[in-house]
This record gives structure tokens, C-alpha cells and sequence, in this order.
């Protein structure tokens, strides 16, 4: 599981999980003023006019969609471009992969206050014992206390009180 907490500027810190990537992926474009298409996507120029309504590369399709034509001659029609507008600016599409790890944590780090993601279990429960000094940094006990109560409430660890 992937587990985030966020640090919000006023109020408590909310300790979250996801089931994999793709889980983590809706739910931060849930609460994301960006679509999820553009806090990460990969398409190619071909697909993305094929998207507009034009099948083919025509002076029409030129004429109504001159950027997209653009980045179509420039990189090839099927190379697959990137978007991640938190990392690269909005609609920026880029020919260098972007991995959707980063532009999620992207997403969040764009967020008001501040977040820690730990992708699995293992690097969840070494943060709470003390591997994150972040987390365990005094001011930050509530932040630890959250994810350690996130982690009892999924069974990750054993409430042996």
C-alpha cells in the first residue's frame, strides 16, 4: 500500500492510504484542481488530434489545430509525449518520460502545507520507528501519530496493549 500524509497550514494532519498507483492516482485527482489527465498522461500526437475529430493529417486538421500538428512534425506522430503540469507547467507535453510517481507527489507537494508519501508498508512502519526524521521531528508528533493510527487501523502493525 502506499500511505500520504498531509500537513495541512491549519488543523490536524490527515494520514491516508491507497491500494497501488492507480488507486493513489484517483484519489489525488479528486481533490485536485487539475483534471487527472493533466497531472500525469502519456499520448502521442496522432492520438491526440484522433481525439480533436481528425483521422487523418490534412490541411484541415492543420488549419484547427496547429499545436497539435506542431508537436506532431516535431517529435513524430507516434512518439509518446508527457504530461505533468505540477513538474512541467501547464500543457506542456515533453518527449522525456515522466514517471507518474513524481507527478503525483507533485500534485500533493502543490498542496497548501506540507506531505510525506511512503510507497509500501515496510517504509511506513521504519518512518513511525524513527527512519523519516521528517515525521519525527517533535513538532511533527501529530503527523506520526496519524500515519501510526493509519497503519493499526489497516492491520499493518498489532495494537499489543
Amino acid at each position: 500500500m502506499i500511505y500520504v500524509i498531509e500537513c495541512p497550514p491549519s488543523g490536524e494532519p490527515i494520514a491516508w492510504f491507497a491500494y497501488h498507483l492507480a488507486d493513489l492516482a484517483r484519489k489525488v485527482a479528486a481533490r485536485d484542481p487539475l483534471e487527472a489527465w493533466e497531472i500525469h498522461d502519456e499520448v502521442t500526437p496522432r492520438a491526440l488530434l484522433e481525439a480533436l475529430g481528425h483521422e487523418r493529417v490534412d490541411a484541415a486538421a492543420r488549419d484547427a489545430f496547429p499545436s497539435v500538428c506542431a508537436l506532431g512534425d516535431q517529435y513524430g506522430w507516434d512518439t509518446t509525449l508527457y504530461r505533468a503540469d505540477h513538474l512541467l507547467g501547464r500543457g506542456v507535453l515533453s518527449p522525456d518520460p515522466v514517471d507518474e510517481r513524481a507527478a503525483l507527489l507533485a500534485a500533493l507537494t502543490a498542496r497548501p502545507g506540507e506531505c510525506r508519501v511512503y510507497w509500501s508498508d515496510e517504509e511506513a512502519v521504519l518512518a513511525t520507528e524513527g527512519a523519516d526524521t521528517w515525521l519525527c521531528a517533535p513538532g511533527r508528533w501529530r503527523a506520526r501519530h496519524a500515519l501510526h493510527q493509519q497503519l493499526l487501523s489497516l492491520e499493518v502493525l498489532a495494537d499489543n496493549l
